[in-house]
């Protein structure tokens, strides 16, 4: 699934090709993807123009002109690509086809179907019952430990898990908690409040960890994200971030961590797989 910086990367992309762009037509090839198309999906879409691209956790929010959004998540597959000319022949799963006043495609692929595309007023971006449930943006000015350990003050789950929760830190997926919990010598085991005083505060740990994780996204969106299997930027571009994993992906391989010998491995929690060094990442 697309994390925080693979979404950032693609909203980066349709900004400098889609904004000021008015949407001449759209047509739906499908009732909906993970939930139906609103009826007024069309109508509220068509004849506006692009206002902003914006980003909140993993979902993109276009702005239109007139005071609408549209909240698009990637799913599991999805991808967004813009055509100039079409690409001659629709493509199976290319459920969304949005033609621009200028002739180019913005087509959504989703095989999965696990994406989702709403529109809702702008206004109404806080209190939605996803967007405004999300928790802080791990690559914002003003996320350091004190917002983190607030995050997880009481938690009885394991910090791999928290992490995971979007309601606790935004964007985060397993690639980048499993990266950046290495980075901060915390074990995913750990529990979750035990990074965070009985007052809120901040342990040692909950110090390493908060700036692991945005120094870990701002790389791998620096690097356009992470393409393991179906990510692509709309130009057709693949993330070059892989090669910066640390852990990742690298069951077996010896612990990258500078004077570290551990070697690499791979365990579930709650049905998600975790790499982790047993070395290194002890507490």
């Amino acid at each position: 699934m697309p994390e925080l910086p693979e979404v950032e990367t693609v909203r980066r992309s349709l900004e400098t090709q889609c904004v000021g762009s008015v949407v001449l037509d759209a047509q739906l090839n499908c009732p909906g993807l993970r939930w139906p198309f609103q009826d007024d999906f069309l109508q509220r879409l068509e004849g506006c123009r692009i206002s902003k691209l914006d980003r909140r956790g993993k979902y993109l929010l276009v702005h239109l002109e007139g005071g609408d959004a549209l909240i698009v998540h990637l799913g599991m597959s999805g991808t967004i690509t813009i055509f100039d000319d079409g690409p001659g022949q629709l493509r199976p799963h290319d459920h969304v086809v949005i033609t621009m006043e200028d002739g180019r495609l913005l087509i959504y692929n989703d095989p999965r179907r696990f994406g989702s595309m709403e529109i809702v007023s702008a206004g109404d971006l806080e209190s939605h019952r996803v967007i405004g449930r999300l928790g802080p943006e791990p690559v914002a000015a003003d996320f350091d430990a004190f917002v983190l350990a607030t995050a997880l003050q009481g938690r009885r789950c394991s910090i791999k898990s928290a992490l995971l929760n979007q309601h606790v830190v935004a964007g985060v997926g397993n690639i980048y908690a499993c990266e950046a919990l290495h980075r901060a010598r915390i074990s995913p085991r750990v529990l979750a409040g035990s990074l965070a005083t009985s007052s809120g505060k901040p342990t040692p740990r909950c110090r390493r960890l908060a700036p692991a994780i945005k120094s870990i996204l701002l790389s791998a969106i620096a690097a356009g994200g992470s393409t393991l299997k179906d990510f692509a930027a709309p130009d057709g571009a693949v993330g070059a971030y892989p090669s910066s994993f640390r852990v990742y992906g690298r069951d077996g391989l010896r612990c990258r961590r500078s004077g570290c010998s551990g070697v690499i491995r791979i365990f579930t929690q709650q049905g998600r797989s975790t790499f982790a060094c047993p070395r290194c990442q002890r507490s």
